[in-house]
């Protein structure tokens, strides 16, 4: 089975860098790297080394950074290369040595390669001095407690499709064409990836928890909840309600308006501004 690692990239240079360094480690090799440069054409001047990816130039929408979209053009270019599985790893995730390896075992293996093939994701502390020992991933392995993870060599159906996330995940070519891709109406950031998974859920598409396709989650600085991504947010709550009739993102909502950041009603939610 052929397959294709897709991340898409604004920025995160190191991060990327890093990313394809622990790629050579892999156990399996991917056989196409798929990059798409979201408003960041200075991407294809960095040092990839072996790598060598195939770069899709992708500009920014009108609100943001298109991930949504990023992802389709991601999986476009792979299927033109005649990708039967499309690996999406974002740009912030090193793979364990046997995500690859894991993720299309769980595509050849048909009780699964029906399925949105979903890993565990550990989120690293700051790295050392002299970066993160990428020859010691699996030893950090401590996956987000709020996810399924399974042992290595195991398979679990997911339940529960809001707990997808798309910082790691792989489907096949065919999965992907039932499924239909991300809704790219959403620009920026928040709700495309829960969007997908009901996507998926509506296509007879379920979970499944690949506990060998291990990722890692570089430290990055970021808030909590995201106030940077807040018009973001807002904005694509909105389109979200109005395709699903409920909220997403609840939490963050929630602690939007106890702090006065928007105004949250039964069928709209507007950002407040300093002069409400």
């Amino acid at each position: 089975m052929r397959c294709a690692l897709i991340t898409i990239a604004h920025g995160r240079h190191a991060h990327l860098l890093r990313q394809y360094e622990a790629l050579g480690a892999s156990t399996v090799q991917p056989d196409d790297v798929i990059l798409v440069a979201m408003d960041d054409r200075s991407l294809a001047d960095l040092p990839f080394g072996d790598v060598g990816p195939t770069i899709v130039d992708l500009p920014a929408g009108r609100r943001g950074l298109p991930l949504a979209a990023a992802r389709n053009a991601g999986a476009e270019a792979a299927l033109r290369a005649g990708a039967d599985v499309l690996i999406f790893l974002d740009v912030d995730c090193l793979p364990g040595p046997g995500l690859v390896e894991s993720y299309l075992a769980g595509a050849a293996d048909p009780a699964w390669a029906g399925s949105v093939l979903c890993g565990p994701v550990t989120y690293l502390p700051p790295a050392p001095e002299g970066g993160y020992d990428l020859a010691a991933l699996d030893e950090l392995a401590d996956p987000h407690p709020a996810r399924p993870a399974p042992e290595p060599g195991t398979v679990i159906r997911g339940t529960d499709p809001a707990l997808f996330w798309s910082l790691s995940f792989a489907v096949t070519a065919q999965t992907w064409r039932a499924i239909g891709g991300f809704a790219d109406i959403y620009e920026g950031y928040g709700a495309e990836d829960t969007d997908f998974a009901l996507t998926a859920k509506a296509a007879g598409v379920h979970l499944a928890w690949v506990g060998g396709a291990r990722a890692f989650h570089q430290h990055h600085p970021t808030a909590n909840p995201p106030v940077q991504h807040l018009d973001d947010i807002v904005h694509n709550a909105n389109i979200y309600f109005e395709r699903w009739g409920a909220w997403p993102m609840g939490g963050w909502l929630e602690q939007f308006q106890r702090a006065g950041l928007v105004r949250w009603t039964a069928d709209s939610l507007e950002r407040r501004r300093l002069t409400d």
